[in-house]
């Protein structure tokens, strides 16, 4: 399938259009931040028009790294109209917190290590060394948090403390999770009397976005309730951990991680830098603990409890991005592989539902419940080539062209019919639509 013009172009100008100078808001109204995996794929889109502007991409998330190495989800445009949006989060309770810019206190999935090779591929070898030199340190140090803070028994999987850290808010395993141990009695009370119907009200996203097509506010209200719980305690991992009931090692993110391990070591090569020692070591460990998360009786990966080490095992297309991770034995790729082929499964019209269509929990229009990503399907996608599944992947790149060409750069898309949900001119979809076209699989 040859490139469209059209697409190209739609796509490009949805960049121009979310271009802030310095970085690339996802979108215009709801998301007018700097996000962290955003930016990553935005900048992987961006590197075959502008390499310049896709290094200023990356290059901008490090304005916001913490003194101990965290990269924060978002970094918080400094214009007057967003001091809310700072002043909820407060990050600089923090001492480890930047001094210039506000951001969040907590991470998102570890996608720049991926996104500084995919940019280095588009410059000349004395370029892409000088490009690897400025980023690494900020990679080590990003990594190096990951598993001092988020590894704290040195089990080798990384744990996230907030939904909004696997970027995938209210997927169907975190919000069991949610429900069972998370409502405070404040939130409990609202959903007992019903009344969670006046929070709408003062909810951004669905006065601009159907309500239906986005979370539920009592989990809107739980997710900015522990929002508040961690900044009480001042996004110190120590103290969060202490009386934490919601830790998860998340599959997805742990995927995710590996793949950018590899990634970091191949710029360290490059660079001829040597891993510190115990870095190396521990990334070593993911590899062989992310098996720890499949489930041989339903075939698939889950996310754990971080406590109880108890498999999350409500299936979502998490699942699936151990494809992405490319260190799982071949046998159990062809296993996801089939569920990616079936019918009852994963093989909507408009494929990867976030949902398998034979969950109780499936949602065609419902925000992670349901709908069809693009960064997803770019990340499966990833994953088959390397594991030598060329055909599939090939299809699963012509069906999301297909999509983003017929109904436009939308957020998400409904798989069964494709057309558009969410906001519309997304910066991701417009970015991956980009790459996608301009990397065909021979």
């Amino acid at each position: 399938m040859s490139p469209p013009t059209s697409l190209l172009s739609e796509a490009y100008a949805v960049l121009d259009a979310n271009d802030r100078s310095a970085y690339t808001q996802p979108a215009a109204g709801l998301y007018p931040h700097q996000w962290l995996w955003d930016s990553c794929f935005i900048a992987i889109g961006l590197r075959h028009r502008d390499v310049q502007r896709a290094m200023g991409e990356l290059s901008s998330l490090l304005r916001g790294q913490w003194s101990n190495g965290m990269l924060p989800n978002i970094i918080f445009s400094n214009d007057a109209a967003y001091a809310r949006d700072r002043n909820v989060w407060r990050s600089w309770v923090n001492p480890h917190s930047p001094v210039d810019v506000s951001t969040t206190g907590i991470t998102q999935p570890p996608m720049l290590a991926e996104a500084v090779v995919r940019v280095g591929q588009k410059l000349t070898p004395i370029e892409r060394r000088s490009w690897y030199r400025k980023m690494y340190p900020a990679l080590i140090h990003y990594h190096q948090w990951l598993y001092n803070e988020r590894d704290p028994h040195g089990e080798g999987l990384a744990l996230l403390i907030h939904p909004w850290e696997i970027g995938m808010d209210n997927t169907p395993p975190w919000m069991v999770e949610l429900h069972e141990h998370q409502l405070s009695l404040w939130v409990s009370l609202i959903q007992k009397t019903h009344t969670d119907s006046v929070i709408k009200l003062f909810r951004r996203d669905t006065k601009r976005i159907p309500s239906d097509e986005r979370f539920e506010s009592i989990e809107a209200l739980t997710m900015f309730d522990i929002l508040r719980r961690l900044r009480r305690k001042i996004y110190d991992i120590n103290r969060i951990l202490d009386h934490s009931l919601f830790a998860i090692e998340d599959v997805a993110f742990n995927a995710i991680l590996i793949r950018n391990n590899q990634q970091l070591v191949a710029i360290a090569h490059y660079i001829k830098e040597q891993l510190p020692p115990g870095l190396s070591s521990s990334m070593n460990q993911t590899k062989v603990a992310f098996e720890q998360l499949w489930d041989p009786f339903s075939a698939n990966y889950f996310s754990r409890d971080f406590i109880t080490h108890r498999l999350l095992k409500e299936t979502s297309v998490a699942t699936m991005l151990a494809l992405y991770a490319g260190t799982i034995p071949v046998e159990r790729a062809r296993s996801l592989v089939s569920q990616l082929k079936d019918q009852h499964s994963f093989a909507s019209h408009f494929p990867v539902p976030s949902v398998p269509l034979n969950s109780a929990r499936f949602k065609p229009d419902n925000y992670w419940q349901g709908p069809t990503w693009v960064n997803i399907n770019w990340l499966i996608i990833d994953g088959l080539k390397r594991y030598g599944f060329m055909e599939e992947a090939k299809e699963l790149r012509q069906r999301t062209l297909e999509m983003i060409t017929s109904f436009g750069c939308f957020e998400y898309f409904d798989p069964l019919d494709g057309h558009g949900l969410g906001v519309e001119n997304f910066s991701w979809s417009a970015a991956l639509a980009v790459d996608l076209c301009l990397n065909p699989i021979l």
